[in-house]
């Protein structure tokens, strides 16, 4: 019972905690709650326990995704996480020791990732909200992201939009709807994205 209500209480402190994110930083928060433990636990399905590589996560937000990443049984030290959010970095490491949390943007992922320079990932799991920012920049986002991971290895991310947030390019990248998750607030679908050639 108590175990239970630990559970309720951090729930309810995650969610707190994200709608002072969503008040503050509003381009940086995409949705109007916290991402669901099922679609998360379905985004982290991607990850290749047996490749040995280290899985890059972006937008972890309050966690959710993190902890289904975990779940699966990737030891916290193998997890590089990339948060815009100073608050909620210095919320995820008290959370999850042991994780590799960086302060940064995603969007400039040289600067971003400059100690871990020629590393590749298994798989990139995406909690960003991609919507809020111009086509160019999410295709461009894709495209560097693919450079860490090895051909045939997905950068996996949720939209709540009907259609891939990002544009088809077959010459660079090929678009898989991966699944449609009801039980998450809004209704949201994952895509996975692989290099072409």
């Amino acid at each position: 019972m108590q175990r239970i209500r630990s559970r309720i209480a951090e729930k309810f402190d995650d969610e707190i905690r994200f709608i002072k994110g969503m008040i503050s930083t509003p381009k940086t928060v995409g949705a109007i709650m916290p991402t669901s433990a099922r679609m998360a636990a379905r985004m982290a399905s991607a990850i290749d326990m047996d490749s040995g590589l280290p899985v890059l996560e972006l937008g972890p937000g309050t966690g959710v995704i993190t902890r289904a990443i975990l779940d699966r049984g990737l030891p916290p030290q193998k997890l590089v996480s990339v948060e815009y959010s100073s608050e909620f970095v210095r919320h995820l490491r008290d959370k999850y020791p042991g994780v590799n949390f960086v302060n940064g943007d995603a969007f400039s992922l040289a600067e971003t990732l400059s100690d871990f320079r020629g590393q590749k990932f298994d798989c990139v799991i995406s909690g960003l909200p991609l919507l809020n920012f111009p086509m160019h920049k999410r295709v461009g986002l894709v495209e560097d992201l693919l450079k860490l991971v090895p051909a045939g290895r997905p950068v996996v991310q949720f939209s709540y939009g009907p259609v891939s947030p990002v544009v088809a390019r077959p010459d660079s990248y090929a678009i898989k709807h991966f699944d449609f998750v009801v039980r998450n607030i809004p209704p949201a679908q994952i895509w996975h994205f692989r290099k072409t050639h």
